[in-house]
């Protein structure tokens, strides 16, 4: 995700240029939400203070969210209060003055200052409750970041959003340590975030997220991290967001923990499109980390031929290659050229995971003949044939190989996926590395 590096803000005057306020006119002040939150609430004069400011309240819009209204706390255990940002009179670095209601009774402490009680509206966003301490996805360091504080441009009357700030700084500012302990502001711009939207939760609550379409590129396993550091509602969100591809790599790189928790929250349709994403290998996996109840329910979304194998994979102790074979891999006859498989390759439309290697496979009895590793036929020359680039021998496994010989072969070679043939040396099917080595990797480390 893009960030800004630190600069210095410009200075800030005693007060805003704001209709009531007595400042002199300037174009635009800067604030951080740290350094208003709990500055005390004035009507009119600093000797009539009702209360401090509890929260800063934006409306989303195109480009930069934009204030609709201050909440104060009046504490005495009274309600909130709702003031519209048209109330405003200035800001100062010692209060905020504001309106009061016409024909509203005298503004006290006790009393509150005449506005209409706080109420949440939809397309709202408050920046202590739904930004301050919540998570955000890094592009740049693949990671989750804490949102410290918000930074305000305020300008001719009006407030917009402008960054989120991940550094330590917003932590410093709200416990006045800042003019000693000072670090580089980490300033990631508006336009750069976006709220996953309320109704992925049913909550009023906005967790930070790449958008949409950024989220796509994320790794899988970096996704994994990120829904690891969420909870509940959040967490959530979060998997709701992503395409069911993404959402099912994501699940299989997640801990156990991780994955009962998704599971739990996930529609029958939405987990149907998700396992429709997985191998057989990664189902049983997954499977094997669920309680029984859920594992049951999943099963019952799969097709017949498919449930029947994972369950044997779960019963069995001693699982064979074949019952593990899955997912899609690229094969031609030997006698194709390099540049028609290229070209086929370009518009097929197949997932990443899938071109790794091409397989080279008599058409006429399916033996397999030969291996192409894909960055060597993107060098060869387009009239080559594939006879001539591919490898042989292939190193392959037996349809009858176990779990255990599978991890043995994967450990020796590294390859990203394995073509597992039956003794005349015909092509069943293939096996990647992620689903046996991820398997055995988390056993080692419980």
């Amino acid at each position: 995700m893009p960030t800004e590096s630190s600069h210095p803000s410009p200075n800030r005057v005693a007060a805003a240029n704001l209709p009531g306020g007595n400042a002199p006119s300037k174009d635009y002040q800067v604030y951080f939400f740290s350094e208003l939150k709990d500055r005390p609430i004035c009507a009119g004069k600093i000797k009539d203070r009702i209360g401090r400011l509890s929260d800063l309240i934006f409306k989303m819009s195109d480009p930069y969210p934009e204030a609709v209204g201050l909440l104060i706390d009046h504490g005495w255990g009274r309600p909130a209060e709702l003031v519209p940002w048209s109330h405003l009179l200035r800001i100062e670095d010692d209060a905020i003055f504001v309106r009061t209601p016409e024909n509203s009774a005298p503004a006290t402490p006790r009393g509150g200052g005449g506005f209409p009680r706080y109420e949440y509206q939809t397309g709202w966003i408050l920046l202590d409750q739904h930004l301050m301490g919540q998570t955000i996805l890094d592009m740049d360091g693949r990671r989750t970041e804490v949102v410290n504080d918000v930074h305000l441009l305020f300008s001719h009357a009006r407030m917009i959003l402008l960054h989120v700030d991940l550094s330590f700084n917003g932590f410093l500012r709200r416990w006045g340590l800042y003019r000693f302990f000072r670090q580089r502001d980490q300033f990631v711009n508006w336009k750069y975030v976006q709220p996953l939207s309320v109704a992925d939760t049913s909550t009023e609550t906005v967790t930070l997220s790449i958008t949409r379409k950024q989220i796509r590129e994320v790794p899988p396993e970096d996704l994994a991290d990120a829904l690891e550091a969420l909870t509940g509602e959040e967490q959530k969100a979060l998997f709701s967001a992503l395409e069911p591809q993404t959402a099912a790599g994501a699940l299989v790189e997640a801990e156990p923990r991780t994955q009962r928790q998704i599971i739990a929250e996930l529609r029958q349709e939405r987990a149907r499109k998700v396992l429709s994403e997985m191998s057989v290998p990664q189902i049983a996996e997954l499977f094997s980390a669920l309680p029984h109840e859920d594992s049951s329910k999943m099963l019952r979304l799969l097709e017949p031929d498919e449930a029947s194998r994972i369950r044997t994979v779960l019963r069995e102790r001693k699982t064979l290659a074949r019952m593990l074979i899955g997912g899609e891999y690229l094969a031609w006859p030997p006698e194709s050229r390099v540049g028609e498989v290229l070209a086929a390759i370009r518009a097929s439309g197949k997932t990443h995971g899938a071109i790794s290697y091409i397989y080279v496979i008599n058409p006429a009895d399916g033996v397999l003949q030969g291996v192409v590793d894909l960055r060597e036929l993107v060098l060869a020359p387009d009239d080559k044939s594939l006879t001539d680039c591919m490898t042989s021998p292939v190193v392959t496994a037996d349809g009858d190989d176990t779990r255990e010989d599978l991890a043995e072969l994967f450990a020796k070679y590294h390859f990203r996926m394995v073509p597992v043939v039956d003794r005349q040396n015909r092509m069943l099917g293939v096996i990647r590395y992620n689903d046996i080595m991820k398997g055995f990797i988390t056993r080692a480390r419980t």
